[in-house]
């Protein structure tokens, strides 16, 4: 089954993505804060990781990237970051787009959430970053 990993601290929006998951059959963790997040994903490694960029503090999502890319269990995973900072994306996401990760700008189309997954399930979105 296709695993899809959350790391989100807005409860409501984890709780819709889970239930847009199910209703495809996906399986879903969410995960809320930076330590418990790379924890369980090394712990069980998901097919997909939706990764909100302000988690803790500004640049813990950032640091969280950093570490997913860096970790030889965890780097082919694909990753879309997903948030609603859209200032404090503009200076990185020509940086994203370069390493193939898309950005997916909360508030969000449910349809372009099913299309940016599916790509990403699919290899459509590379995983790999350049470090």
């Amino acid at each position: 089954m296709t695993r899809i990993a959350v790391v989100d601290n807005d409860s409501a929006l984890v709780s819709l993505l889970t239930e847009l998951f199910d209703e495809r059959g996906w399986d879903s963790a969410s995960y809320a804060e930076t330590d418990t997040a790379l924890a369980g994903l090394k712990e069980d490694v998901p097919d997909l990781v939706i990764l909100d960029i302000w988690l803790d503090t500004p640049n813990s999502g950032w640091y969280l990237l950093r570490q997913l890319k860096q970790d030889p269990d965890l780097r082919s995973v694909p990753v879309i970051v997903c948030s609603g900072a859209t200032n404090h994306l503009a200076d990185k996401e020509q940086w994203l787009n370069r390493h193939g990760i898309p950005v997916l700008y909360k508030p969000f189309d449910i349809d372009d959430v099913y299309e940016m997954v599916e790509s990403a399930l699919a290899g459509s979105i590379p995983g790999m970053l350049e470090t």
